[in-house]
């Protein structure tokens, strides 16, 4: 069944930055929500294409991930983040 959501809803809900909300699933992605500020670590991914997130000022991201997809990548460390379902 499709479920309409409200992005600006999803986004009132939290306020901390760099950690993953999932709003949705397609297939094998998860439908997830951001709010970045700042530099992120640097780090990659095996099989996603994505890097080194900076933002200066606070920016509100969608993006579509694999559910196996790890925040910090292949790096680890303190700012790695289980997906947090809203």
């Amino acid at each position: 069944m499709v479920q309409k959501v409200n992005l600006a809803d999803q986004l009132a809900r939290f306020q901390e930055l760099w950690s993953p909300k999932a709003v949705g699933a397609v297939n094998d992605f998860h439908v997830k929500l951001f709010k970045l500020k700042g530099e992120f670590v640097w780090h990659s991914h095996e099989v996603e294409d994505e890097h080194r997130p900076v933002a200066d000022d606070e920016v509100h991201v969608l993006l579509l991930e694999p559910k196996s997809a790890v925040n910090t990548g292949t790096v680890g460390g303190a700012r790695t983040r289980e997906v947090e379902w809203l």
